[in-house]
């Protein structure tokens, strides 16, 4: 085991960590197979263009996070919808010109319709991310989007439009915040559905410098906008759900306060050290990573340092964008994949299953790959071999540095990972089709079942540009879909884990709000069982605590369960006969 300081951003000595533990190879290496991976958003009618900040120049850090994507059933008709967030531009816009978040129904033969209008989701401003929760109980999930400036808290009335409750739900803020990736999560496990926000940067733009007119505003010799270093950071915030439709900021006394000053971006809740309460890991730009563990009484502390999360194997912090967690090595445990910027490393953070990690970056065959620029990051199975895969979107916060010889560019390809079932995976990118080569700045993913036929795609927002949806061609094994109701616990079950195993392999998911960069996923839960049909035991942990098993449910199915009665039989569905057509290329 190889052994490193962990520094605090102020190089003060705070303990020795291991690191680049050895992975468990217990399993042989597979061979990875054919993954074809095309992008299909044009075809499918999502094609509205993300509008943010200038696209050869960016005098302002405002213009470069970009915005997040949000896949869910909006409408609970069993069709996964789709929820674009959108920008702005320095300069503005004409009245009645400014562009607008987008909503895509599905229309359940393979296609999407923009329903923006009529569900009363035509905001404009500088957008962020999103998250969706049902924080009032009423089977319908709600949405929450942030920005800097307002964010906007939307409930669904269930009749496939929105309203505007953030004054009246309490979230109204006296000053202009820079709020970027949230999450709703029943931290207390009381039912209901709280929210925590994530915060970059205290911005105005009369307060910071102009390119190249300070420390931080060259790179590489470069001329280019100044931060997130050099300008003053932002705190987290906790929202406590009252249970009358509003919500009450605890920040300061559950802790979340604490550390202030840092650049967050993504949150991703969950129970780390399997001890029944969700924690919350937040990916942070430039500064340490902050790992909340939850301490059970309503409070909580940061543990990242000594859990092995706020900072690489070398002790270094580093500059976090966008994380996923998944089960890798099949252990029952949830690891961490984190994004950064250029000329480092993505991270994999390896679960002991006590809630601490090492990281295992270089291991696991992750090492090799520092030129790109990375934000987006899912955990995702590619042909449903049951072992997670991982998907990374990549772009360059600097269009300044085209053409410049600095071996990167803007718009940057994707990555790739295929899980070799060892501990190990395998860098497919350049071999896994179109789609992936395809050149974008791109920010945020999601990903989801989008035409309920075993197939997962990855909704991709692409700064200044429209949208990719990518679906993998290549031939995939069986599945099983999952989605959970609590009754005890809250109604979209957020913070449930549930395990499944199969002929001696078993995996855990967590059902969650936001993630990826600052995303969200579809909540049902997909689990590939490769070759199976059947999916042998089911064990769901409920956030009321209960635990249900279940077994022997057949592959190839779409089910909803509901806490203490298990299977609704009557909401079982089978696989879709949407036939979705391989695209051409150009010329053909």
């Amino acid at each position: 085991m190889r052994f490193s300081l962990c520094l605090l951003a102020g190089g003060v000595l705070l303990a020795v960590c291991a690191a680049g533990a050895q992975v468990n190879r217990a399993h042989p290496a597979v061979k990875a197979p054919v993954i074809r991976f095309e992008d299909i958003a044009r075809q499918t009618g999502v094609t509205a263009a993300d509008v943010y900040g200038g696209d050869h120049r960016k005098n302002y850090i405002i213009e470069t996070t970009g915005n997040g994507v949000v896949i869910f059933d909006y409408n609970n008709d069993g069709w996964p919808d789709i929820f674009l967030v959108n920008g702005s531009r320095v300069g503005g816009f004409p009245a009645g010109q400014a562009p607008t978040n987008h909503l895509y129904r599905n229309n359940g033969d393979g296609t999407f319709t923009d329903v923006t209008a009529a569900a009363g989701l035509t905001h404009s401003g500088w957008g962020q991310g999103a998250c969706v929760g049902d924080y009032d109980n009423d089977g319908n999930l709600d949405l929450l989007v942030t920005y800097w400036g307002q964010n906007v808290l939307y409930h669904n009335n269930g009749n496939g439009t929105f309203t505007d409750v953030t004054r009246k739900a309490g979230l109204s803020t006296p000053n202009k915040q820079w709020s970027t990736g949230c999450a709703f999560l029943d931290y207390d496990h009381d039912g209901k559905a709280d929210i925590f926000i994530a915060r970059y940067v205290d911005f105005h733009y009369h307060q910071v410098p102009k390119p190249g007119q300070g420390r931080w505003c060259q790179w590489k010799g470069i001329d280019v906008m100044c931060g997130p270093r050099g300008l003053k950071g932002a705190v987290n915030a906790l929202y406590h759900n009252n249970g009358d439709g509003t919500f009450t900021d605890v920040s300061h006394q559950a802790g979340i306060d604490h550390p202030a000053g840092y650049y967050c971006f993504t949150p991703l809740t969950g129970d780390y050290s399997h001890d029944g309460r969700t924690d919350i890991y937040v990916s942070c730009d430039s500064t340490p990573s902050i790992l909340y563990h939850n301490n059970g009484n309503g409070t909580f502390k940061d543990t990242g340092p000594e859990d092995g999360v706020a900072f690489n194997g070398d002790g270094v912090e580093q500059a976090g964008m966008g994380v996923s967690a998944g089960d890798y090595l099949g252990n029952g445990n949830q690891d961490i994949i984190k994004t950064n910027f250029s000329d480092d490393t993505s991270t994999l953070y390896l679960n002991h299953g006590d809630g601490n990690f090492d990281d295992v970056t270089d291991e696991a065959g992750l090492g090799n790959v520092t030129r790109y620029l990375g934000w987006g990051a899912e955990f995702m199975d590619f042909d449903n071999s049951g072992w997670p895969d991982i998907l990374l979107a990549n772009g360059h916060v600097y269009p300044e540095v085209d053409g410049k010889g600095l071996g990167t560019s803007y718009r940057e390809r994707k990555v790739a990972y295929y899980n070799l079932r060892n501990g190990r995976f395998a860098n497919i990118s350049s071999q896994a089709g179109p789609a992936l080569l395809a050149r974008h700045s791109s920010r945020g993913v999601a990903t989801g079942d989008l035409f309920n036929d075993g197939h997962l795609e990855a909704v991709v927002d692409n700064m200044n540009q429209p949208p990719s949806i990518l679906r993998n061609f290549a031939p995939i094994g069986h599945f099983i879909s999952l989605q959970l109701e609590g009754v005890q616990s809250n109604r979209a079950a957020l913070g449930a884990e549930v395990t499944l195993e199969v002929a001696g392999h078993k995996t855990l998911q967590e059902v969650r709000s936001g993630g990826s960069f600052i995303s969200q996923n579809d909540l049902r839960l997909h689990f590939g069982l490769g070759r199976h049909q059947k999916a042998g035991l089911i064990t769901i942990r409920w956030p009321s605590g209960k635990v249900e098993r279940i077994h022997d449910l057949p592959a190839d199915h779409y089910y909803v369960i509901q806490e203490g009665k298990g299977v609704l039989a009557k909401k079982t569905r089978g696989v879709s006969h949407i036939k979705v057509a391989e695209p051409q290329p150009a010329g053909q």
